[in-house]
C-alpha cells in the first residue's frame, strides 16, 4: 500500500516523524510537502495534493496534518472519491475505514 502524506506549517514536525514510522511499518510513503517551515503556507494547498494523489491512483490512502484537521477534512472531502475524516482514537479510525470507506485521515 502506498500512502500520501502532507502538512502545513502546523503539522510539519509531526509529518516528518510519521513518514519515518509509516515507512518502517513497511508502507511506501509519498511525501507531498511541506518540506520546509513556512508560517504563511495554508492547509488547503496540502489537502488538495493528497486528495489529487488518491484521485490519480498514485496512492490508496492519505494523511493530512494541520492545526485542527477540520479544514483539511472538509477540503479533501470535496474531491470525488476522497473520504476524509478527523479521528482522535484508534476506534474511530478503524470504524471509519471498515464501515465508511474512509481513505484520508486528518
Amino acid at each position: 500500500m502506498k500512502i500520501s502524506i502532507a502538512a502545513d506549517h502546523g503539522g510539519l514536525e509531526l509529518k516528518k516523524h510519521l513518514v519515518e514510522v509509516i515507512s518502517r511499518s513497511g508502507y511506501k510513503v509519498l511525501d507531498k510537502g511541506a518540506h520546509t517551515f513556512d508560517a504563511n503556507d495554508d492547509y488547503p494547498d496540502f489537502a488538495k495534493l493528497v486528495a489529487k494523489s488518491i484521485q490519480k491512483d498514485e496512492t490508496t490512502k492519505g494523511v493530512i496534518i494541520c492545526g485542527s484537521g477540520v479544514g483539511a477534512s472538509i477540503t479533501a472531502s470535496k474531491f470525488k472519491g476522497v473520504r476524509a475524516a478527523i479521528c482522535h482514537d484508534t476506534y474511530s479510525a478503524a470504524q471509519g475505514v471498515e464501515h465508511d470507506d474512509m481513505n484520508v485521515l486528518c
